[in-house]
């Protein structure tokens, strides 16, 4: 009998649209409900995972049972009601038709996020008395479970991950900051204690951000709208798409007709850039997504955050990122109190930061508390490490969360959880008056000695180190020799700085700044060589557009000749600090006064040319201070690329740097008003693309990452204060 063979083609279609057959999907959950977990007490605590897609699913849990059907994707969720905390371990079970999953050991009590950081990371076995704190980590109520690192573009349902009971054979991992502060709670409660670690040493902010939080921050807008056009789903990536499909089609047609006429094929047009996703865990949403969304919505009490480091130069900013981190948090958890429960990063010594950028970052952290409900600050000045980023007392920093959350969370009013807190300020002759919290049983000096890290600043007087001393419990006078009339003070105002101020639980004092600082001129204070000069322009330069409108512009007054040129810009977060600035004077490059501005098309500037004679004065670390050197200028309205076709002497022509190519087609560009010197090669000061906010804004070579002249940096936005002065030296006859 003749057999008739069927076409492969045909045989697999068959296969594929057979229908799936019963327990196609195995019941499932994810890692972070698994043997040795903690439940939160006292909070419906929410049980998930995966089933059959319209399948009954049970949970059942100490005398509890709650059921429900998975959704067409298999996906299911139920809430246990809340329970008392239980440190007899229990047994949960879930089934789903014929298939059943057991979970052991599981205890009732108290949850907690830590995430942040490499100070959140970083681990018991490399912080203080490593050896001891192992051996006696005999605390079988504690259990910790760590993430994984793992950025993503996308919201992950689940990671590789698993609990584990604390024990001298355990916690040696375990982040120290959660441990000790876990450890702190299970004395004083007597409960449970589970301790979720989702950080990363190194890492920003931003990637720990879910895109609903940046949704929410109207300041960060901008990055919002970088972030959703990134998103397949979105509105905006489908149509950027759909443009860049359009342009992709037109080119494929007029390649066709091309290869039909026997010519050579143009270029097609490349991906958009905004269309690329993120690759990196330093991106936005990248860690949130990878990190954080595999234990939502495990039922937690709050959480602890250490990190900053990495953002420590993006002052306020840095509150309205947190601000979307608690946002997005909360709103994923649905806790819309969640406690946050921080810390301020430690004085360290930052090798090319500006001595006064940490205070400006710590000042944004306090900012937190005060802004944002259901937070709190601890501050670790005191047992920080100037020459160590990771400082090893770790104890000192749970204890302290520890504490926070006792009293804030738990209802423990007799605990001082923070350290004096400067509220108020008054005037008292020539002295100020500083008011504290947190300072009923009075103020002291940790070490017996005079206070110290107080500052204040007179009238017509700048920044001068006082005297303080305590006059009333919760009152510190302070003054100093010389000012007369003080108006304004700070405290702690240095990266370095680790003050003695404490209350009477031994606390620190936390940086702040009080009151009006004059607005002092520090060119005629700090460079006598600008005397003698006349000055042309003056700009504040947070009023930068287009077009460019100087608040001073002696150019008709000016009549004679001139036969030097100087610049000076100054940089900072305060009318009483110098911040950062920089001086430059050179022999004049132009005898037209017009093009020693800001070169605008209008002006008709243009100069990529040698300088000399250049006498330089700044204050920020690798500028040289120094007279009679050499350098060159790049001062122009084009956009401009790396090829060095000037030949400027040691520059790279792969990098933005000290001699790059102007466009000749872009007349009216990015712009570029650099000045540089060479032997040695250092930008002295950048203002690029200044027609745009935030615009390229630098003083000495960028060491920061990106280009070194500070193009593509946009970095204006990091100083409140920021002020450009042209000056000349009038010919003598």
């Amino acid at each position: 009998m003749k057999r008739l063979l069927m076409p492969l083609s045909l045989v697999l279609a068959l296969i594929l649209s057979y229908p799936a057959q019963a327990g196609a999907e195995p019941l499932r959950l994810p890692s972070i409900l698994s043997d040795h977990m903690v439940l939160q007490r006292d909070q419906p605590v929410a049980v998930w995972g995966w089933a059959t897609p319209d399948s009954e699913v049970g949970v059942s849990f100490k005398g509890q049972t709650a059921t429900t059907r998975s959704d067409d994707t298999g996906k299911w969720r139920v809430n246990l009601e809340a329970m008392q905390a239980d440190a007899n371990p229990g047994q949960m079970t879930v089934t789903s038709g014929d298939q059943s999953l057991t979970i052991q050991d599981i205890l009732v009590g108290e949850v907690w996020l830590c995430s942040g950081q490499s100070n959140m990371e970083w681990s018991v076995e490399r912080s203080d008395n490593a050896a001891d704190e192992i051996a006696a980590a005999d605390w079988p109520q504690i259990r910790h479970i760590k993430a994984p690192h793992r950025p993503s573009m996308q919201l992950m349902d689940d990671i590789d991950a698993e609990w584990q009971v604390c024990s001298p054979e355990t916690a040696a991992k375990f982040t120290a900051v959660g441990y000790y502060f876990g450890r702190h709670l299970h004395k004083e409660l007597e409960v449970p204690v589970g301790l979720v670690n989702s950080s990363w040493g190194g890492t920003r902010i931003e990637p720990w951000i879910p895109i609903s939080g940046f949704a929410q921050v109207p300041a960060l807008k901008d990055q919002y709208d970088e972030i959703a056009v990134k998103q397949p789903d979105s509105l905006a990536y489908k149509a950027a798409a759909s443009t860049y499909m359009v342009k992709l089609n037109d080119w494929l047609q007029a390649s066709q007709q091309l290869l039909k006429d026997h010519d050579h094929l143009t270029e097609s047009p490349a991906f958009p850039d905004q269309l690329k996703p993120y690759t990196t865990h330093q991106d936005p949403t990248m860690l949130f997504n990878g990190m954080l969304s595999p234990f939502i919505p495990y039922t937690i009490r709050g959480s602890i955050w250490y990190q900053g480091e990495s953002n420590r130069s993006r002052g306020m900013h840095y509150l309205e990122y947190t601000r979307a981190q608690l946002l997005g948090w909360r709103e994923h958890w649905e806790q819309p109190e969640l406690p946050y429960y921080y810390v301020q990063i430690a004085p360290y010594q930052y090798s090319d930061d500006n001595p006064h950028e940490l205070p400006r970052f710590w000042e944004a952290q306090a900012e937190i508390e005060k802004q944002i409900e259901h937070t709190g600050m601890v501050v670790v000045h005191d047992v920080g490490n100037l020459n160590d980023i990771h400082p090893t007392n770790k104890q000192d920093v749970g204890k302290r969360l520890a504490n926070m959350a006792l009293k804030r969370t738990y209802g423990r009013d007799e605990i001082i959880d923070s350290g004096p807190r400067c509220v108020s300020m008054r005037f008292e002759g020539h002295k100020l008056l500083l008011t504290f919290d947190n300072a009923a049983d009075g103020l002291a000096s940790s070490d017996g000695e005079s206070l110290n890290w107080f500052e204040i600043a007179g009238e017509a007087e700048p920044w001068t180190e006082a005297t303080a001393e305590v006059v009333a419990p919760d009152t510190i006078a302070v003054s100093a020799e010389g000012i007369i009339n003080p108006v304004a003070v700070r405290f702690a105002w240095h990266k370095l700085a680790e003050p003695n101020l404490v209350n009477s639980v031994e606390l620190p004092a936390a940086p702040f700044r009080a009151g009006e600082p004059p607005k002092l001129d520090f060119l005629s204070l700090n460079v006598p060589d600008s005397h003698g000069y006349e000055l042309i322009y003056e700009l504040d330069l947070n009023t930068l557009g287009k077009p460019i409108e100087y608040e001073t512009d002696n150019t008709p007054a000016f009549t004679g000749d001139f036969d030097r040129v100087a610049y000076f810009i100054q940089m900072s977060n305060d009318a009483g600090s110098e911040g950062q600035w920089v001086y430059v004077s050179m022999d004049a490059f132009t005898d037209d006064l017009t093009q020693i501005g800001i070169p605008t098309l209008a002006s008709g500037a243009l100069f990529q040319k040698p300088v000399h004679n250049m006498v330089v004065n700044s204050n920020v670390r690798g500028v040289p201070n120094r007279d009679g050197l050499t350098g060159n200028i790049e001062f122009w309205p084009n956009n401009y690329g790396k090829s060095n076709t000037a030949d400027v002497p040691d520059a790279s022509g792969s990098a933005y740097d000290n001699g790059d190519q102007v466009s000749t087609s872009t007349p009216d560009g990015y712009g570029s008003m650099q000045v540089h010197t060479t032997k040695p090669t250092v930008t002295l000061f950048a203002l690029n693309n200044w027609k745009n906010n935030p615009f390229d804004l630098g003083v000495g070579t960028n060491t920061e990452g990106g280009e070194p002249d500070w193009t593509f940096t946009k970095t204006s936005d990091r100083y409140t204060i920021k002020r450009l002065r042209v000056l000349v030296r009038p010919t003598q006859p």
